[in-house]
């Protein structure tokens, strides 16, 4: 038996409000990317180039992520996903605007308050569109859906980080913070054009603050005894205890790194080809491998392979000259991350009733940024003080991927067999 669902263009095709979700999402991502490469370089030059303050913008990026995600996943079990989506953006649009036309870019610490401040907004934005795109889309779309949020993501990536780090290399970082501060403003007006998409009920008068604090551990209660849905969040934040480490090793390469045609001391343009590397790759990932995620006989092992597959050609990444066979090593891999990414996400959305979507989306984001975060920083401690060299550090990431991809397959496939088989019964009752 094999399960089916619309093909691509057929979904954008058919559902118009996802094919609007869908749009405001690549014009918000392709914008963050100018930011975020634009945040690596303001590091760097308030730092000295200090490994350790340009791991720092992320790991504030992480760290600021982690104690907001149970707040908001519950908020937007509470409140209109929609509405929260528009305020999320509009808050990043005044934000960032407002750094921008005060000169507020000329130290480290203005840097990282900056990460922190568009973090409240996307930390607003994510488990609300993770909790309304069940809602306008069925499950047999889903995963079709999830495949072409994250294709977008990962196409804005590659084309927002290689045109914003040439851009910011031509130009000066405050024209890439300009062009993001304008992408929040077109996708919260995007946005609003959408229809309503839950949660069911409007709780936000209901119990007050404790009532709240009670839903976010209501929240984790749920997930711990749903075990179907814990192994599966697990498995995303294992991936990040080596991907938070890769992610900002990548921007040490890009630094030192000439491609051909980029001049090595093009810092953000050599940072915006890996990126665009990496983009390309997490996008192309699922697309091809869609086929195989919906195929009964394989799902229970899709996870554990692409993850040890990821870590598999990192260990290759730190093996080779820097050149191309880096960069085709980091797209492969990050196709691998891409899978898994893809796979889960839908496997979470199928297995959440709607009233606990915001939650288990918060809960799921808040290991992944905390386990990201604390990779980034032990990362770039290492590099700072010199315990391993740039590619040993690659090469215990990859290493450390492999292993977890292990363990999913003799530990968790065979219990993931027993699921889908379940699931399998039940419909044909």
């Amino acid at each position: 038996m094999r399960v089916t669902g619309p093909g691509f263009s057929e979904l954008l095709r058919s559902n118009g409000t996802f094919r609007r979700l869908w749009g405001s999402n690549m014009v918000l991502y392709i914008g963050d990317w100018f930011t975020v490469i634009a945040m690596f370089i303001l590091a760097g030059e308030a730092s000295n180039e200090s490994p350790l303050a340009i791991a720092g913008v992320l790991a504030v990026r992480s760290f600021a992520f982690a104690p907001l995600e149970p707040l908001t996943g519950m908020v937007a079990d509470r409140f209109s996903r929609k509405k929260l989506m528009v305020v999320a953006n509009t808050f990043s649009f005044l934000v960032l605007s407002c750094f921008i036309l005060m000169g507020l870019l000329d130290s480290l610490l203005s840097v990282y308050v900056l990460a922190v401040l568009l973090v409240i907004g996307r930390a607003l934005h994510d488990p609300s569109q993770s909790g309304y795109l069940p809602r306008v889309c069925d499950k047999e779309e889903l995963l079709t859906a999830n495949a072409l949020i994250s294709s977008g993501w990962s196409l804005a990536m590659g084309f927002g980080a290689l045109f914003g780090g040439i851009l910011i290399t031509l130009y000066g970082v405050e024209i890439g913070l300009m062009i993001d501060s304008l992408t929040f403003l077109v996708a919260a007006i995007m946005i609003s054009t959408l229809p309503e998409g839950g949660p069911d009920r409007d709780e936000s008068r209901e119990d007050g603050v404790f009532g709240m604090i009670r839903d976010i551990f209501a929240g984790w209660g749920f997930i711990l005894k749903r075990p179907e849905i814990s192994r599966v969040v697990v498995s995303k934040a294992a991936w990040a205890t080596s991907g938070g480490s890769q992610i900002f090793l990548l921007i040490i390469i890009g630094m030192e790194a000439d491609f051909g045609y980029v001049s090595a001391g093009a810092a953000a343009a050599g940072i915006g080809v890996l990126y665009m590397a990496r983009g390309f790759g997490s996008g192309a990932g699922p697309l091809l491998a869609r086929p195989l995620m919906t195929v009964p006989r394989y799902m229970p092992y899709i996870i554990g392979l692409s993850l040890g597959g990821a870590g598999l050609l990192y260990v290759g990444v730190s093996q080779f000259e820097w050149g191309m066979w880096t960069l085709i090593c980091v797209f492969c891999s990050h196709g691998c991350s891409g899978v898994s990414w893809v796979f889960s996400t839908t496997l979470l959305q199928q297995r959440t009733d709607n009233d606990w979507m915001g939650r288990v989306a918060g809960t799921d984001n808040l290991l992944i940024v905390l386990t990201m975060g604390t990779s980034t920083i032990a990362g770039g401690y290492i590099l700072e003080e010199e315990l391993l060299t740039l590619r040993e550090i690659l090469l215990v990431t990859g290493l450390i991927q492999i292993g977890v991809g292990a363990l999913w397959l003799t530990l968790v496939s065979p219990r993931e067999k027993i699921f889908f088989a379940s699931q399998k019964l039940g419909q044909t009752q």
